[in-house]
């Protein structure tokens, strides 16, 4: 198949040519190690500060709280393990959600296994956290409230500002998993009161094996790795100069164009929404159907395998997904689709499609075409779909009689 339509910027995007120019050089020319003293280093030095100043400037943030990870899992690791060492002698409770990526999840689930209190907050049917659930949870023993921007499969934005002014005003620290909402959306992490903040670069056009966290002054996180005095004594290790400055340049790329680029995708996103609704039956949009990230579309086909559906959008030459990238390999039904109230056998039946900067509406138009037949065949050897359509036909032979008799 020599098509391809790329429609999984959430798992990953393409680094802009932009910023392999701008990595280039730190491969060879620029080799020095940042912390030798000598000018040759110190120009990568330099380098680094310059793209720890973009993304600072990016959230509303000063330099010296912007820490370099080697993505968001791992920053997502250590905000929640940090604080929860750090501040032990507060309490051991913390709270998130249910439909959290599996980097807080199973993080949360570790602490738990290990004399920690969790709480895991339900959601409403589009993803949405309730307020008042999150108020009445807080308690005197709650250190952190762990709660994503965006979700990575449904693309619900949380109220975030609102969130941030419970836990000010509780006095408890607040960090947000916003992996995907990063220059897709506006953030200032003091107006929204973000106290942590994960941020990926492979989202965003960068390279792979890069990302932040964002951490406000005051706040005590305990090193994460030990050896070496970078990242100012809290990530031990040389750092990895030509990704730190492939991240800066796809943040300096993407911050003039966020309002333009999340208008045009919005307009794609719906439009193709509107395309699978007309054109395909028995199907349901997961999410918020405002509040939702501006690439995201995830809807559920009835009486169908997701699996099969994925494999055979492959064979037209489609790059999709059932849900999240770390869970790619699982069977099981996506946590998130099961948290909204969805029963499994539909939640097995999902589609994520995710656009990007290189999607346009004629590629769109032809995945909703190869939808109707794809859904159209897998439901023609479904026993379920037969089964159901059978009963509906009895039952409208059954209106029409009695309709008949009345008469």
């Amino acid at each position: 198949m020599d098509k391809k339509i790329y429609l999984d910027y959430a798992a990953t995007t393409p680094a802009r040519q932009g910023v392999i120019d701008e990595m280039l050089p730190y491969f060879g020319e620029y080799y020095g190690n940042p912390s030798s003293i000598y000018e040759f280093a110190q120009h990568n030095k330099e380098a680094i500060d310059k793209s720890r100043d973009i993304i600072a400037e990016a959230i509303k943030a000063k330099a010296q709280e912007v820490f370099f990870v080697s993505g968001g899992t791992e920053a997502d690791n250590w905000a929640i393990r940090g604080i929860a060492e750090n501040y032990k002698s507060k309490g051991n409770h913390i709270i998130t959600t249910k439909t959290e990526h599996h980097a807080v999840i199973h993080t949360c689930d570790f602490l738990k296994k290990n004399g920690y209190e969790v709480t895991y907050l339900e959601v409403d049917a589009d993803g949405l956290v309730n307020i008042d659930d999150l108020k009445a949870a807080i308690k005197e023993t709650t250190i952190l409230v762990t709660i994503m921007y965006a979700n990575n499969e449904i693309g619900t934005i949380q109220p975030i500002k609102e969130i941030g002014k419970i836990c000010k005003e509780n006095g408890v620290i607040f960090h947000t998993d916003a992996v995907q909402a990063f220059t897709h959306i506006p953030i200032d992490v003091n107006e929204m009161n973000i106290d942590l903040m994960s941020m990926s670069s492979h989202k965003i056009y960068g390279p792979k094996g890069i990302g932040a966290l964002y951490v406000r002054k005051g706040i005590r996180l305990r090193a994460l790795i030990h050896g070496g005095a970078q990242e100012r004594n809290r990530r031990g290790g040389t750092e990895n100069v030509p990704a730190i400055v492939g991240f800066g340049k796809a943040v300096e790329i993407a911050l003039p164009e966020l309002t333009e680029e999340s208008k045009r995708l919005e307009k794609l996103r719906d439009y193709f929404i509107e395309l699978v609704h007309e054109k395909v039956p028995y199907v349901k949009l997961n999410g918020h159907k405002t509040k939702r990230l501006p690439n995201n579309v995830n809807i559920s086909f009835e009486f169908i395998e997701g699996e099969s559906l994925l494999i055979m959008l492959d064979m037209k030459g489609v790059c999709a997904s059932s849900g999240s990238a770390c869970t790619s390999g699982s069977l099981d039904p996506s946590h998130v689709l099961l948290a909204i109230g969805l029963p499994h056998e539909i939640a097995h039946g999902s589609l994520r499609v995710t656009i990007g900067i290189s999607t346009t509406k004629e590629e769109l138009e032809y995945v909703a075409d190869s939808l109707v037949t794809i859904v159209a065949r897998l439901r023609e050897m479904s026993p379920v779909y037969e089964d159901y359509i059978n009963k509906e036909i009895e039952s409208i032979i059954e209106t029409k009689y009695n309709l008949e008799g009345v008469i």
